[in-house]
């Protein structure tokens, strides 16, 4: 199923974030909740949307910072309430004051029916150039932790030996969530197919027909920068939205 990320509308209400995917028919949205999005935690006012679009929140991502326990109960709680069927959370920065909800509480809390809560990868950053950003973050370890993760491919970084056919081979029947872009370079979130002739900067034509051959049947989640798709312009969104889909339609839904 393909969803639209919240945050690729960034800047626009929730409402009107609803009203986009609705009309250009995604299946559904990831919601990326963020702390001062006080739409984004409102349960109530978020099934609302569910219920007078007709478009489901089948995906939530947890803020990438300054997370706790409480937090954390508060979106599955939200999760439980919309009817999501996937919660991804990256694993806290060693800077962060708190981490204990992930290192002591994540591996520990009992499965929620119908609810699978993916630890997505990150891509290895350093402090002062020498101190690792994040520990334990590993392919191989991130799949351990809850047994399902979320591939976000702005996060596989190329330069350490590492592509996105060879990540989503690692991670294998854990993945729940595969979050879409292109990358050329330092630039990230690019809209996909938009590298010249139709293709994309990464070899993701190669890496949607591996997926489809493989029987990949959980969520892709279309997650670029809002610029990359015309933020403020809603005719070029919609426009630049069917462009993607048509891609994903050639190089997923219709191959065989």
């Amino acid at each position: 199923m393909l969803l639209l990320s919240s945050s690729s509308l960034k800047g626009y209400g929730i409402h009107r974030i609803f009203k986009i995917v609705k009309e250009t028919n995604f299946d559904g949205i990831d919601l990326c909740i963020e702390h001062e999005d006080y739409d984004s935690w409102d349960k109530e006012y978020l099934l609302s949307l569910i219920k007078e679009f007709k478009t489901p929140i089948l995906s939530i991502t947890a803020p990438s910072e300054k997370m706790s326990k409480e937090k954390f109960n508060t979106i599955k709680e939200i999760a439980i309430f919309c009817g999501a069927k996937t919660i991804t959370i990256s694993p806290p920065r060693i800077s962060d004051k708190n981490t204990t909800w992930f290192t002591d509480y994540i591996n520990k809390i009992e499965k929620i029916p119908g609810i699978d809560i993916c630890i997505q990868n990150v891509a290895p950053k350093f402090l002062f150039f020498i101190i690792p950003e994040y520990k334990n973050t590993t392919l191989e370890q991130i799949k351990k932790i809850t047994g399902t993760t979320s591939l976000d491919i702005s996060g596989i970084e190329l330069s350490s030996g590492m592509d996105i056919i060879k990540a989503a081979r690692i991670l294998g029947n854990t993945m729940r969530n595969i979050f879409i872009c292109d990358k050329n370079g330092n630039k990230d979130g690019l809209l996909p197919g938009e590298a010249g002739g139709g293709v994309s900067f990464l070899p993701l034509e190669s890496f949607f027909m591996q997926l489809k051959t493989s029987g990949y049947k959980s969520f892709l989640s279309l997650k670029v920068e809002p610029q990359e798709i015309s933020i403020g312009d809603d005719e070029e969104i919609k426009e630049k939205l069917g462009k993607f889909k048509e891609y994903y339609e050639k190089y997923f839904v219709n191959f065989k």
